[in-house]
């Protein structure tokens, strides 16, 4: 690796009980001194490892300073673990693989999770299953003994297939859950982490961390694993998950050098060398979310209506068979007291016992939560295209509710800068050349800006706004970047709110003689200005920084910030080595009386579609609030820029709302838009006020600091690119594009979350509800239900699966975003669906009965010609209800349909089966064949639902929730 062109002198530890300023600087300074610190440190050794699994985890885990001692120190270590303190190891898939026989791999121990056939059993053994297992057993037994093989098997064996086949989708369904809960778990828990290997930095996932790896933590990071202190600055670390202390523990090289996986660094950067890998990481638990827990409250109020109602159909078919008022397919009475045969009797019974526990099993909507999962599937899925990627299932029902979104400038404004305007001396440079600055103005200038964007070395990254300063310094100036920091060393460096990005740097000029220090400042022009007492003129000459003139540079930094520019001025002074040592006690590079070197305006524009997005988020009633910690003249800009501000809207600083006592507080909060100059604490009251207020909150995070808010609102939003592994930690949506216009896509799909369960809930109450009230008064006025139990087990399946498969894929419409969010107390059946469940449903039943009961008649057949007309006509009743379910409140239910070729192709897969059992499957499904006009009569009484649901969305409903204190 080469050498740098200036180098960072060895570090001094802080004094317990100071106050670190560390973890504000820029990232590429703090890299810098990690990566020179680094540099320091003695080389890889050679020869196999000599320390094994058990040494390394003791030593850390204890923290045996002796032992570590005894090893030769860090650097013992690394040579025996074959690791270069700077480059790393050699990373190859030889290297990786002895080191991972050897130590194990960076991952927990997953418990033996529960495999299909898990899931199978767990569907085999619910009580309602077991009793038509037993009741198709028995069945089966009777009809073999009494009809023979060939013919027997029917009843017992179509009912056996169609109780199977629902073990398979229940089992099938809670495995894919699991499925899902595991893949987003393994999501959540994919940290990436930045390494050096062979001399180049990169990212690897958390999991890949191998012993001896050398990684470069930052303010936010999680420690990926235990390991030991190589090099670093102002290293603290939040131990509190481990130890219970909530103060941050200071990490060095001489008193502490020992870092635990899982903790968090409060402040500092470092390189670290891992020793002992394996997370202490345990599978989540399955996460219920709050649509989850309101659709299985209605799930089990549902159970006890359909066991009412199968205890009603038992007792009735019972009555009718024993008080003789059935009769047999013969004409015969079904009963006939001493006459009848035991055998007959025992059938019969059970025959009946299979229909009332079928007409429980067909009451209970167990689709409900299989819907949910697709759904949740399906939007995680398509979120995932847009850029957003879900950390918890929540996360989209929640934004579905979202009445107020508060966003930071990260998620506006590109990650790309560039500098529009600048003062260098005393002079503006627009229509000047760089020939026309002073030689030494020119060449501190050159000095300060090399310094802090820190681009020393190849392997670090850079921040947006120092690319930018950099790129202007070589276009425009003709600074020479690679030799304007030649023997410089740097001693210190201090960094003050990270939102000025303030940075100050001591450095020292090696084979110097003049006996002086360099002090430079870069940072928000109001701070920098206000810590000058000199400036530069055009001549090089430094002149006393009046208040003429520093109104002057006042006014000019102030004409940037309408344009949106962010002000980042540049200043510095001498300082003598005396001094220098006086200032070291206090750690603190001077900051007072410095000389103004210029100040340039940077210009950030916004994310395309930002714009557009917050027209839509007003469209959909949600208001959208700049929080951000930029000037009030510069964040204006931004927010008209972004369509977020109007001229007369309200317009506060951090320190106003402060200010404010909290029920004014709380009352303001709706009509702010704007929020200027504003710290990560005046983000949470803002969260705390508008929850008072009955808002639903959604924060996006810009930085380390933003986690408590993150916390705090009802969604988490962070930040893919510039994010920090606390802020996506405390997340509960991760926007990987940085872009607020995908915010809005979260939205459009959080909506549809709510939108596509009520129409599922909808689809399934209409038939719950018509075969409840079709087979109650069935049974008590005929002793026999129109569906087999095997016929009614496939409309369970239609209803429970391929429904939910069908309408879990809407896509979410245009139409959602202009209409207000749907509130999380809000009825989950609102009194439209329940006008549509009525109307539609009192069809099928009336519809049903008709058929019942006058079939044989109208049609002129045969009872078994009439069963199978009864028997399409439901399943095909059901098929136009999935139609009809798509559209609660429009009156078009086929709009867009041609764009879902999921609900295409179950909906054909629904009407072929049919066709098969009813044409080919007749024996086994206890139906006869139809002639056209029979089908073309079953297809247009189905059909005529359609004009039943397009009448019945004529009909006004009242304002008032229906039974919303039973069902919510």
């Amino acid at each position: 690796m080469a050498s740098s062109s200036f180098t960072v002198s060895r570090y001094r530890q802080p004094e317990r009980g100071s106050v670190t300023r560390f973890h504000e600087m820029p990232a590429e300074v703090r890299e810098v001194v990690i990566e020179m610190g680094a540099g320091d440190q003695a080389g890889p050794g050679s020869g196999s490892s000599t320390v094994d699994r058990s040494t390394l985890s003791k030593l850390v885990k204890e923290k045996k300073s002796d032992l570590l001692d005894r090893l030769g120190g860090v650097e013992g270590i690394a040579a025996s673990l074959k690791t270069d303190l700077q480059d790393g190891i050699g990373g190859d898939d030889e290297d990786i693989s002895w080191r991972t026989k050897a130590f194990g791999s960076n991952s927990y121990a997953k418990p033996p999770g529960k495999g299909w056939f898990g899931f199978v059993w767990e569907a085999l053994v619910d009580p309602t299953i077991v009793i038509l297992l037993v009741c198709a057993a028995l069945l089966l037994g009777f009809g073999i003994k009494e009809y023979g093989t060939e013919d027997g098997w029917y009843n017992g064996g179509s009912l056996l297939v169609a109780v199977f086949l629902i073990v398979f989708v229940s089992a099938a369904s809670n495995f894919r859950q699991n499925k899902q809960l595991d893949k987003l778990s393994k999501i959540s828990n994919n940290i990436l982490v930045n390494v050096v290997r062979t001399g180049i930095r990169q990212k690897i996932s958390i999991s890949d961390i191998v012993v001896g790896d050398v990684v470069c933590l930052s303010i936010g990071d999680q420690v990926p694993a235990d390991g030991l202190f190589i090099g670093g600055y102002s290293l603290r670390v939040d131990e509190s998950s481990m130890t219970g202390v909530n103060d941050p523990v200071e990490v060095d090289k001489d008193q502490n050098p020992f870092l635990f996986s899982g903790t968090i660094v409060a402040d500092g950067w470092a390189k670290v060398m891992v020793t002992c890998v394996g997370m202490n990481t345990t599978q989540k638990s399955i996460e219920q979310t709050p649509l989850q827990a309101r659709l299985k409250k209605l799930t089990l109020l549902l159970v006890k209506f359909g066991l009412v109602v199968g205890f009603l159909v038992l007792a009735a078919l019972l009555m009718r068979y024993f008080t003789k008022d059935t009769t047999d397919e013969n004409g015969n009475k079904g009963f006939n007291g001493s006459k009848t045969k035991v055998d007959d009797v025992i059938n019969t019974v059970v025959g009946i016992i299979a229909t009332a526990v079928t007409v429980v099993v067909v009451a209970i909507p167990g689709g409900l939560l299989l819907a949910m999962t697709l759904i949740h599937a399906y939007t995680m899925k398509k979120m995932m295209a847009h850029r957003a990627l879900l950390r918890k299932l929540s996360a989209c029902e929640t934004m579905g509710s979202a009445t107020t979104i508060c966003t930071a400038t990260p998620a506006l404004l590109r990650n790309r800068m560039e500098v529009t305007k600048s003062v260098v001396g005393a002079e503006s440079m627009e229509g000047r050349s760089y020939t026309h600055i002073a030689d030494n103005v020119f060449q501190l200038l050159q000095q300060g800006i090399r310094l802090a964007r820190g681009s020393v070395h190849k392997l670090f990254s850079v921040a947006p706004m120092d690319d930018a300063i950099h790129t202007w310094a070589v276009m425009k100036l003709n600074m020479d970047m690679d030799n304007s920091t030649q023997g410089l060393s740097i001693l210190d460096v201090e960094a003050s709110c990270p939102e000025k990005k303030s940075i100050g740097i001591l450095v020292e000029r090696q084979q110097d003689n003049t006996n002086m220090i360099h002090v430079h400042w870069r940072g928000d022009f109001e701070r920098i200005l206000s810590s000058c007492s000199r400036y530069y003129d055009n001549s090089g000459q430094a002149k006393v920084l009046d208040d003429e003139q520093r109104a002057t540079f006042r006014q000019t930094a102030n004409g940037m910030a309408p344009s949106g520019l962010r002000c980042i001025a540049f200043a510095h002074k001498y300082l003598s080595k005396e001094e220098y040592k006086n200032e070291r006690v206090h750690l603190k590079v001077p900051d007072k009386d410095l000389i103004l070197l210029g100040f340039v305006g940077l210009r950030a524009s916004c994310h395309p579609g930002v714009k557009q997005a917050v027209e839509n988020f007003r469209l959909a009633g949600v208001d959208v609030k700049l929080i951000t910690g930029e000037n009030i003249s510069t964040a204006k800009a931004i927010a008209m820029e972004c369509g977020i501000l109007e001229n007369d809207e309200s317009i506060v600083t951090g320190e106003e709302f402060r200010r404010y006592q909290e029920h004014v507080r709380v009352q303001r909060a709706d009509n702010i838009r704007l929020m200027a100059r504003s710290s990560p604490f005046d983000k949470i009251l803002m969260v705390q006020c508008l929850k008072k207020k009955g808002h639903v909150v959604a924060v996006t995070g810009d930085g380390t600091n933003d986690a408590p808010a993150l916390r705090e609102a009802d969604l988490g939003l962070s930040m893919g690119i510039q994010g920090t592994e606390v802020e996506k930690e405390n997340s509960d949506v991760i926007i990987m594009d940085d872009n607020f216009a995908s915010v809005a896509t979260v939205l459009r799909w959080g909506r549809s979350v709510y939108i596509n369960i009520r129409k599922f809930i909808q689809f399934q109450l209409t038939v719950n509800v018509a075969a409840m009230a079709i087979n109650f008064v069935a049974a008590v006025s005929t002793g026999e239900t129109p569906l087999t139990p095997a016929q009614f087990l496939w409309v369970n399946l239609i209803m429970d699966t391929l429904g939910a498969l069908a309408l879990a894929t809407e896509k979410p419409t245009d139409e959602l975003m202009n209409r207000p969010p749907v509130g999380q107390s809000d009825p989950l059946i609102t009194n439209i669906m329940w006008r549509n469940i009525v109307g539609l449903a009192a069809y099928q039943i009336a519809v049903i009965l008709a058929l019942k009961f006058k079939g044989k008649s109208i049609f002129g057949v045969d009872e078994n010609v009439a069963d199978t007309l009864i028997f399409t006509i439901f399943v095909l009743l059901q098929v136009c209800n999935l139609f009809n379910s798509r559209e609660l409140e429009a009156k078009n239910v086929f709009k867009g349909i041609h764009k879902n070729k999921v609900f295409l192709g179950i909906t054909g897969v629904i009407i072929v089966l049919q066709v098969i059992m009813v044409e080919i499957l007749k024996k086994f499904a206890h139906t006869e064949r139809l002639d056209w006009k029979q089908w073309g009569a079953c297809i247009g009484i189905a059909a005529f639902s359609w004009l039943i649901g397009w009448l019945v969305k004529f009909l006004p409903v009242p304002k008032k929730p229906i039974l919303h204190s039973l069902i919510n």
